[in-house]
């Protein structure tokens, strides 16, 4: 069998697609870094760099491929002989390596950005995978923009680049077009029209610019594929691409939806890792971005607070451990109630009554009407100025 039907490929582009987002250049010794979480978290291929693009590119994917033993190094290029070639050379020191090349495939791309037809598409296609393919035993063919490809040439198109040798097929939705049902359908159209289809592994590769590239991506899955192509903190070009740790604690929190399947990723590590990224890129992550943003795991309402302490999974379906925090927040602002007081002022070492404790709580509201973050050392200024028991 080409792969374990119950596996996810998680095929990481932090170091490629992620730094194309303008002034997030990592230097070769920082991409070393970060690879080196990207392996201890637990992925399976990591897209070093596009070799051919520069000098610095070359060096970092030559030097990724010296340290990281664990995972496949991919190396991205354009379906010409001089990117593949340079390519294979940059991949020499790679325990295991895989050319990444491709074409695009939709109609747009075909006559507005190569000026061809689809037949001499098709042909550049085919070559490209049989000259990567006498360099690398690992071949991934991408058809860009695949998204917005007609379906019965995408399949004429993939079935030949598998003939060719491809070993993993990329169904990029390069511009963010899709709808989750019409990308799944694409996929299934795939599974069932392509028929050496069983010879590759279908890989997924969406882009965010409607804000649908996680669940995009998850309906890929869903309908055949088993390889997620993504970054840490949804990073890439535009509007970003699939963030890999929402893809994986998806597939953890609704782990009965997909019939087994796993990956190998250590979900502890994200919290951790998305950190190092975003500080490496300078690129800060958005307060209110699922599972690694500050708020991800932050109540701040009244009527969450107070669900939240009397049971957990009220307002949280993952636990803020399995992402590598310590705890869940209770943020104290104008919309906080009593219970949520109560606890923080329990924490800091006071035991109100129940008469106390409504004193303190009406001059709290008072405060946090004109005060935007509330500190411990506020609240415990709040609770020296009322009658307590500590």
């Amino acid at each position: 069998m080409l792969h374990d039907p119950n596996h996810l490929y998680i095929f990481d582009t932090t170091l490629r697609d992620g730094e194309q987002v303008p002034g997030c250049q990592l230097t070769t010794s920082e991409k070393i870094e970060i690879g080196i979480e990207l392996q201890r978290l637990g992925v399976d291929i990591v897209e070093a760099g596009f070799p051919v693009s520069s000098p610095g590119d070359f060096q970092s994917v030559v030097e990724l491929s010296k340290n990281l033993n664990d995972v496949i190094i991919c190396a991205l290029t354009r379906a010409n002989e001089n990117d593949i070639k340079v390519a294979a050379e940059s991949l020499k020191y790679a325990k295991r390596g895989r050319i990444h090349t491709g074409i695009g495939s939709s109609d747009m791309h075909i006559k507005y950005k190569f000026n061809s037809t689809r037949e001499e598409i098709l042909g550049r296609a085919v070559a490209a995978v049989k000259y990567a393919k006498s360099f690398v035993e690992d071949v991934e063919f991408y058809a860009e923009d695949a998204g917005r490809a007609d379906n019965e040439y995408l399949a004429k198109m993939i079935e030949a680049v598998i003939a060719a040798g491809a070993t993993v097929v990329n169904i990029p939705d390069t511009n963010g077009y899709c709808l989750p049902e019409q990308y799944a359908d694409k996929i299934r159209f795939l599974k069932e029209n392509v028929k050496n289809i069983d010879e590759a592994i279908i890989s997924v590769h969406c882009h965010n610019d409607m804000g649908l590239a996680t669940a995009n991506s998850i309906a890929g899955v869903k309908a055949g594929a088993r390889q997620v192509e993504c970054t840490i903190n949804g990073i890439g070009e535009r509007a970003g691409n699939t963030s890999l740790e929402e893809v994986a604690m998806i597939l953890q929190v609704h782990h009965n939806s997909f019939n087994g399947l796993k990956t190998n990723i250590n979900s502890k590590l994200f919290t951790a890792i998305s950190r190092q990224v975003s500080m490496m890129m300078d690129m800060p992550v958005q307060p209110n971005k699922a599972i690694v943003g500050k708020n991800a795991f932050a109540h701040s309402s009244g009527i969450h607070q107070d669900g939240f302490l009397k049971h957990r999974e009220n307002y949280e379906i993952i636990k803020p451990e399995d992402v590598g925090l310590d705890e869940a927040g209770i943020i104290l602002t104008a919309r906080s109630g009593r219970h949520a007081i109560k606890w923080h002022l329990q924490r800091l070492g006071y035991n109100l009554e129940k008469s106390d404790l409504d004193i303190l709580y009406s001059k709290f509201l008072e405060f946090a009407d004109n005060t935007k973050e509330i500190t411990d050392q506020d609240l415990i200024n709040l609770a020296q100025n009322t009658t307590i028991k500590v």
